[in-house]
């Protein structure tokens, strides 16, 4: 992949409606292109070998009917791929996980899984990639400290009392969506929610710098405070 271009993805799933699905998902996440799409070992193998593959990152099934997705790893990294890759998997087996990172996978997905879900191991990932690129042949401890962190985001704060995970997603989801900035009574009646209970979730996001709370002039009286989802 050449600096400034997206990064070119091959999906390596068994099932056919799930590797469209996960290419699709691909075409729909920023700064990621579809490559292609393989349902075995061996089709994986003769794609990443061909010498116009230019493949990043592979988004690999562990289960693949004619190689375990361990195996096929090995093989990658014997054969001196380059490419990352992500498993994407519904194994919960800590010794396949244990095996999947000592091979050198940089993100582990458990099926199933939300496209924002994946989007955020891609987002993630894409930062880490960008982090090690057009550095030259060399890098420094703070860069490849910055590239790890960035496979690895911090864990997220305990809510306060009183605060929904599931509900705190949906104002944030909300928020990430609209083309504008909203005040506390727009995203209440989108949402259903009384006011009041809306605020303390919007007040939340902006303590977590995650929402920019400006006020709203043109109306008469005090302005209004709106949010916007921090781009």
């Amino acid at each position: 992949m050449t600096q400034g271009s997206d990064i070119a993805v091959l999906v390596v799933e068994d099932e056919s409606v799930v590797a469209e699905a996960h290419a699709e998902y691909v075409r729909r996440t920023e700064g990621f292109a579809l490559a292609g799409t393989a349902h075995t070992a061996a089709q994986a193998m003769g794609f990443l070998t061909s010498p116009r593959a230019g493949v990043d990152l592979v988004l690999l099934d562990m289960n693949l009917p004619d190689l375990h997705g361990l195996d096929l790893l090995r093989r990658i990294r014997g054969a001196g791929i380059p490419a990352d890759v992500i498993a994407i998997t519904a194994v919960r087996d800590l010794a396949v996980v244990r095996g999947a990172m000592s091979a050198g996978i940089v993100q582990y997905l458990i099926k199933p899984f939300t496209y924002s879900a994946f989007a955020a191991k891609l987002a993630s990932y894409r930062e880490y990639h960008a982090n090690l690129s057009g550095q030259g042949s060399s890098a420094t401890q703070s860069e490849v400290d910055r590239a790890l962190a960035a496979l690895r985001p911090a864990v997220p704060a305990a809510l306060p009392k009183g605060l929904s995970p599931e509900t705190l997603r949906t104002v944030s989801e909300l928020l990430k969506d609209a083309s504008n900035p909203m005040s506390a009574s727009e995203v209440s009646a989108a949402l259903k929610m009384s006011r009041i209970t809306v605020r303390r979730y919007l007040e939340h996001l902006t303590a977590q710098r995650a929402v920019v709370r400006s006020p709203r002039y043109g109306s008469p009286g005090r302005p209004e405070l709106e949010y916007a989802w921090r781009r």
